[in-house]
């Protein structure tokens, strides 16, 4: 399944982030892999920032390989690219693994050809760190924004593939589907702590 990348989600980060999500599947996956316990604006501009503090866009094979230890100085140098800087340049680093050694170093390869949204979803869960929540999301990011839809995708994206609702990053257009997912994720916070 070819994609074309061009995506609708504006987030309030600087042009050139949005730019390298645009046009660089591996960004984007890296954000996703950082879009955890941050806000995400700050998760989807820092595949950005490393592009920055490397000097070029990385690819898949060379973080891979990458000195652990120097990827974790680049991650921690201030400001931080995580508020965990040091697991979170290790799951970097495992991510690229899986894709080097599954998906031939492409991160588009991940989605590409997927049979079904099952099967896209399985794909996204096999990555380190993705859960079923991440995986839907990413799932529903990748279907409702880049046009990637195999048969059933929405269903297999859970309530993140739902037309019309604001839960995730999937859903951010504009300042205001902005502020309507930070809304929908501030009301699970506190059903959460409810519960």
């Amino acid at each position: 399944m070819e994609v074309e990348w061009n995506m609708v989600v504006a987030l309030p980060i600087v042009p050139e982030a949005n730019e390298l999500l645009n046009r660089d599947p591996l960004a984007l996956t890296l954000g996703m892999v950082l879009d955890q316990q941050i806000p995400l604006e700050k998760a989807f501009s820092s595949p950005y920032v490393l592009a920055q503090r490397l000097g070029h866009e990385p690819t898949a094979d060379e973080l891979a390989a990458f000195d652990p230890d120097a990827l974790v100085e680049i991650f921690a140098e201030p400001p931080a690219l995580h508020r965990f800087p040091k697991a979170m340049a290790g799951r970097v680093q495992e991510v690229c693994r899986a894709l080097v050694g599954t998906y031939d170093g492409d991160a588009v390869n991940l989605w590409r050809d997927a049979e079904d949204g099952k099967e896209l979803v399985k794909r996204i869960a096999a990555l380190p760190g993705f859960g079923k929540q991440k995986s839907q999301i990413f799932a529903a990011l990748l279907g409702k924004r880049y046009g990637v839809q195999p048969p059933g995708w929405r269903e297999a994206a859970g309530a993140y593939g739902e037309q019309g609702s604001y839960r995730s990053v999937a859903d951010i257009v504009d300042a205001e589907s902005l502020s309507k997912v930070r809304a929908f994720k501030k009301e699970m916070k506190a059903a959460a702590k409810g519960a």
